[in-house]
């Protein structure tokens, strides 16, 4: 008979399956749910601020196309033509671009009509989101935003 320590140098390695175990199943449940109190409040606020932001994108967006109509008709389009002269057309402009400027004008984050005027306030043309409130002016996500810097 050969002794059982001698075996063990010879024997494979046996290699089990393992799960995990409860207590290492409840402390990551414990970890996410700490994780989630910290992170859910911070975001629970951020839905205005997302909106901010993609009227930031927006605006940039517009006034690259108006830029873009610019170098074609050497000029951006009137305040009576509008942003609509980004996607359709103005009577009597002969360079426009076949496929527009933009497939079609966005509407702000809140569901209204950008606002465009040409001179503007602030420089050749302006472009703005009355923000949330929908009136000239207000703070935080009340401001207008627009193409200028505040």
């Amino acid at each position: 008979m050969i002794p059982s320590r001698c075996l063990a140098v010879h024997a494979k390695p046996v290699f089990r399956a393992r799960g995990f175990t409860l207590i290492e199943v409840l402390v990551v449940v414990v970890i996410l749910g700490i994780l989630a109190s910290v992170v859910v409040p911070q975001l629970m606020g951020r839905p205005d601020e997302a909106r901010v932001v993609r009227a930031q994108a927006d605006i940039t967006a517009i006034v690259t196309a108006l830029n873009m109509y610019r170098l074609d008709n050497f000029d951006y389009p009137s305040t009576e033509q509008g942003l609509d002269a980004l996607v359709r057309p103005p009577p009597g402009v002969t360079n426009w671009r076949s496929d527009g400027y933009l497939p079609s004008v966005p509407k702000d984050p809140w569901g209204r009509e950008y606002l465009y005027l040409k001179p503007g306030a602030h420089g050749a043309f302006d472009v703005w989101s009355q923000g949330a409130d929908g009136r000239s002016g207000g703070e935080g996500v009340a401001a207008d935003i627009g193409n200028w810097e505040p």
